[in-house]
């Protein structure tokens, strides 16, 4: 049975090239950046490429660039790093519901270090309003933290009018961009933004490598202690096949972004229509895509389903076992009973929440692929409804 991969946004394959790229620096060119021979001083300059390509990509300057472990890290480091290096000028930070759980836990961690955290709602589409932003900014406001884009139901945020805001009033402005790096057209400087999160597996990059942008002059303190890797910013030994594979990654992102995203926005939208006609009450979680104005406010590859009447766990199972694979939401929170907090935070009811299916595509989707999926999606959906007393009683009501 052929496999079918439907979730990009959970990871994404590592790339041909990006691993062709890597392989020589687990065994030949295996040298530590910070030893001073000719091993550790050709690993240096290896990793000081992959810094300068990724300044280029965002419009940064190289030394603006720390290399860490991936999102999760990257995010605790701006938002632990900002909290605890500003807490003189203030306590406050605003966010939203909807953020991923790597924004989401390190800030109620640090209001029980005595922060304060406002969780900005969002609309029915899961967009933050840059007005709430301007009403909840306090003059203790040290950092607002809003993510270029959602992760299970693909909303682009406006982040270049809300990092304005944030310019504005003094205040630092951090956005977690772990869905949209090498994805998306990212200028840290017309984006008003200070600080940046993204991780390699995102694009066809190896797992376990990240980045975390910080502008100059931006006051932080360090996550990790230790030697005085990154400029004293970050310290641990670098990570080098991961940097290297994520330099890589970069390049090739440069090259293909625009002809694949234009490539998945129409396998995503054959899908989202198919699925409306064939499946009755389905629900779309996000921005709808039958208008231009709305189609660039969603993410080129990212499709959200609500069925009414079944469970996303046994949705999800069930389609596994025709070689189709999906998730219900975030790959981080995939172990949970609960329904997804995004989905609560845009208006929907649990059980339809509870009925969830995230759909992404990526570079190695082929049409056929969505043809399947609109084969099979509806047999498995029926199939799931006649068992469930919900909907039996529903259609004899």
């Amino acid at each position: 049975m052929k496999k079918i991969y439907m979730d990009y946004a959970a990871t994404t394959p590592v790339d041909p090239e990006v691993l062709k790229e890597m392989q020589p620096y687990f065994c030949k060119q295996f040298g530590n950046p910070s030893s001073l021979h000719s091993y550790g001083q050709k690993a240096r300059k290896a990793v000081e490429s992959v810094r300068e390509k990724i300044g280029q990509f965002l419009n940064a300057s190289p030394d603006e660039i720390v290399f860490t472990s991936g999102g999760t890290e990257s995010n605790n480091f701006a938002i632990k790093g900002i909290a605890y290096a500003n807490k003189e000028r203030g306590n406050h930070i605003i966010t939203s519901v909807v953020e991923h759980h790597a924004v989401i836990e390190p800030c109620k961690y640090l209001e029980n270090q005595g922060f304060e955290v406002t969780y900005l709602k969002v609309d029915k589409n899961g967009f933050v309003n840059p007005d709430d932003v301007k009403e909840a900014i306090k003059d203790r406001t040290i950092l607002i933290s809003i993510m270029h884009a959602n992760n299970e139901i693909g909303t682009i945020q406006p982040i270049a009018e809300i990092g304005k805001i944030a310019k504005e009033r003094g205040i630092y402005f951090h956005t977690d961009a772990v869905q949209t790096f090498g994805h998306l057209n990212i200028d840290v400087d017309e984006m008003n933004v200070d600080l940046l999160s993204a991780s390699a597996h995102k694009l066809y990059g190896p797992k376990g490598v990240g980045f975390l942008y910080i502008r100059k002059g931006t006051r932080i303190i360090p996550f990790l202690h230790g030697g005085d890797q990154e400029r004293g910013r970050r310290a641990s030994t670098h990570n080098v096949p991961g940097i290297i594979g994520l330099g890589k990654a970069v390049e090739l992102a440069r090259k293909k972004m625009k002809e694949e995203n234009v490539y998945l926005k129409r396998l995503r939208d054959k899908l989202i229509t198919g699925v409306m006609r064939k499946i009755e009450e389905t629900i779309l979680n996000g921005p709808v895509v039958d208008e231009p104005e709305s189609s660039d406010k969603r993410l080129p590859n990212n499709v959200n389903f609500g069925f009414k009447y079944i469970e996303g766990e046994s949705l999800v199972l069930s389609l596994d076992m025709k070689g189709i694979c999906a998730s219900t939401g975030s790959a981080c929170s995939s172990q949970s009973l609960e329904p997804s907090h995004v989905l609560l935070a845009i208006g929907l009811p649990p059980e339809i929440a509870h009925g969830s299916l995230r759909l992404t595509l990526g570079r190695y989707t082929e049409e056929g692929d969505v043809d399947y999926v609109l084969k099979v999606l509806p047999e498995v959906v029926s199939r799931l409804r006649s068992m469930s007393p919900l909907y039996r009683a529903g259609r004899d009501g």
